[in-house]
């Protein structure tokens, strides 16, 4: 499945806890995105980013842009020199001075969110230019989108490229295939229709299964629900009135609505109908891996709040919000600058405020995983940052040694994690 701005946003802790397993994690699991990393300058999170490098600098960006803070230069040129010369990007190129070939894993959904990103901040047009020259060239016949250029097209991937049209400043409409097929008509296509229980009506599939059957999905649904209305993830909010979800208009045998925004508003009505019926508050649940039973789905909560505030939902909106002020903090620490820049968006979105979110400073906290601003340093943290590279260089000798110490606390740290798990972490 292609990975939804909530596995993404899971995906930094969840890669570290691996990393830490094979011994090459050197930073306790607890604190996996508590500063930014070393081996990354100019990134945000301190955990592996093999699988979730451009998604997670890409959506702390957004998040600061929309809360007014400038962020550092330094992390937004990591994020534009990871683009390659054909305008696609990657999860992560370790060696962003190393030209990009044909055996680079471009995707859809790290493009699109770095679109969105460099789109918001301003000033990198020719960027922004040629990464949507590089989606609308992998578009598929069917108007959507794959994860990986040559794949089907699937729900969550269609959607973050429509938000990134729509940055670009592209009507996702006019955005066609050589079939003639738009890009709203490819998302339109995963919405369960009046032929299905009245209970998954509006409800949207990630992808059909071998016989072409449509299985209702909260996380897809929760994608296409803002795609769906021509926006991303730095969505505003619709206005002031308070505008009802409504359910696919059925009658008779219709098999559903073509519009768009008809679908995105029959996609919310399923999302504030599901989480309405959770015990412990409006919330979306999911089984996680290596779980057997639902657990809170923090980051779909999120991304669905972002898109009932769109649509003008504000009552729908209010209550999951309210959920995640009350409950999202220890899911943000553990999973890092993606999930602290996802409630920043979902308070944007909501007319919220982001530095008072359930009595917490997002903004800080996010801003606190990055690098810092160039202009932030003071004389005296300068004049720290000489001392510490003198006495870097004055222990160069004792360095080996150092990296033996930590390597074998980790290898026990990782005998640990071994022993206490009898099922595999997948990502």
């Amino acid at each position: 499945m292609a990975p939804s701005f909530a596995v993404h946003a899971r995906r930094g802790a969840a890669a570290l806890a691996t990393a830490a397993v094979l011994g090459a994690g050197l930073a306790p699991a607890a604190s996996a995105d508590a500063s930014p990393s070393p081996a990354a300058p100019g990134l945000f999170g301190a955990s592996d980013p093999k699988f979730d490098g451009v998604f997670r600098q890409s959506m702390a960006l957004l998040a600061q842009h929309t809360a007014g803070v400038a962020s550092p230069k330094q992390a937004v040129d990591w994020l534009a020199g990871q683009q390659c010369a054909d305008g696609g990007f990657t999860a992560y190129r370790a060696d962003a001075g190393k030209a990009c070939d044909a055996k680079t894993p471009l995707d859809s959904n790290a493009t699109a969110a770095a679109v969105q990103a460099l789109a918001a901040l301003g000033g990198h047009g020719p960027a922004v230019t040629k990464a949507v020259g590089w989606l609308k060239s992998t578009q598929n016949e069917d108007g959507g989108w794959s994860y990986n250029p040559g794949g089907p097209s699937d729900a969550n991937s269609t959607s973050i490229v429509i938000g990134a049209l729509a940055a670009a400043g592209q009507d996702p409409a006019k955005v066609t295939s050589k079939r003639g097929t738009s890009a709203y008509d490819g998302l339109v296509a995963f919405q369960l229709g009046c032929d299905v229980d009245e209970a998954d009506r509006g409800a949207f599939a990630y992808q059909p299964d071998k016989s072409g059957k449509l299985a209702a999905n909260a996380d897809a649904t929760a994608a296409v629900a803002l795609a769906g209305l021509g926006k991303g993830y730095a969505a505003e909010p619709a206005g002031k009135d308070n505008v009802d979800p409504k359910p696919l208009p059925c009658k008779g045998d219709e098999a559903g609505t073509s519009d768009p925004k008809a679908a995105a508003g029959a996609a919310s009505a399923y999302l504030a109908r599901i989480m309405d019926k959770e015990k412990d508050g409006p919330h979306l649940a999911a089984v996680q891996p290596g779980a057997d039973k639902p657990a809170p789905d923090f980051g779909n909560t999120a991304e669905t709040v972002i898109a009932l505030a769109a649509g003008g939902h504000r009552d729908a909106a209010a209550k999951p919000l309210k959920w995640l002020e009350q409950n999202s903090a220890a899911w943000a620490k553990q999973a890092g600058p993606a999930a602290y820049a996802q409630l920043v968006l979902a308070a944007h979105a909501a007319g919220a405020d982001p530095r008072d979110f359930g009595g917490a400073d997002l903004v800080s906290q996010l801003g606190a995983t990055g690098p810092k601003a160039e202009a932030a340093a003071s004389p005296s943290e300068k004049k720290d940052e000489k001392q510490e590279e003198k006495k870097a260089k004055d222990n160069k000798g004792l360095g080996v040694w150092w990296v033996v110490g930590v390597f074998f606390v980790a290898s026990v740290g990782a005998g640990f994690l071994l022993s206490g798990r009898k099922k595999k972490n997948q990502l």
